[in-house]
């Protein structure tokens, strides 16, 4: 598929399969066309050439409300308009599994709950959403994504505004949701977060250009360098890659 906005193509003829069970991590520069990429994988916007396919099926054939509780897509920034609990914002993801009229379930409720929990906010369901920083807001949107319990999860720069700690116990919690058989794409500015996470590599440049493949593969000092018109250097350690910037 191409990838674009307006008359400009991003992503050109880019052929992509993530299966269930892997985890792509999304690399590249500043207005490279990532988020772009992200919502044209979630059905919120047509591809300018090709098409998205889920089981087979193009995306634009399934019904939206099937869809949700299919793929969960975490936007680059969230906003809270109006007032509201943190547990009523968990529950938000939970929309899709109920039927029209109906209140959440107490089910529906102890997903929420846990949700929170795994992203180290139990205690948190009575707060104000105002009253949390910006990493508290990012992991309370994670947790409504974790609590739509979707096969597919397409997560835009997940670890924006996290501290190490956090980042690190986010992408082990999507690792885990991707070793229980989900399909999970993210999009990171951390070479070796994504070195850490992921079961492959896509790469996209900006110019139309891209190159995927698996993580060992594509995730070179190499192929960074031209990626950022920077150069990387990597070093072993631990037995994996480690990136920097010489």
């Amino acid at each position: 598929m191409d990838v674009g906005v307006g008359s400009r193509n991003l992503v050109r003829a880019l052929d992509l399969a993530v299966g269930a069970g892997s985890l792509l991590a999304v690399l590249g520069p500043n207005g490279s066309g990532k988020s772009l990429s992200l919502h044209t994988l979630a059905g919120l916007r047509a591809p300018h050439a090709g098409e998205v396919l889920i089981d087979g099926r193009r995306i634009a054939a399934w019904p939206r409300r099937a869809l949700a509780r299919e793929l969960a897509l975490l936007p680059q920034n969230v906003e809270d308009p109006f007032p509201a609990k943190v547990l009523e914002t968990v529950l938000l993801g939970r929309h899709p599994h109920i039927a029209h009229w109906q209140w959440e379930s107490a089910a529906d409720v102890a997903i929420a709950a846990n949700s929170l929990a795994a992203v180290g906010l139990a205690g948190y369901e009575q707060r104000d959403v105002f009253t949390l920083s910006g990493g508290e807001r990012r992991r309370a949107a994670l947790a409504a994504v974790l609590a739509q319990t979707p096969r597919i999860f397409l997560l835009d720069e997940p670890t924006n505004q996290l501290d190490p700690n956090h980042q690190l116990e986010a992408l082990e919690l999507l690792r885990a949701r991707a070793d229980r058989g989900a399909v999970v794409v993210v999009t990171l500015h951390d070479p070796n977060l994504a070195a850490r996470f992921a079961d492959q590599i896509l790469l996209i440049g900006g110019d139309g250009r891209w190159r995927s493949g698996a993580t060992a593969d594509i995730l070179t000092a190499g192929n960074l360098s031209a990626l950022y018109d920077t150069r990387f250097l990597a070093a072993q350690f631990d037995g994996r890659s480690v990136f920097f910037q010489a």
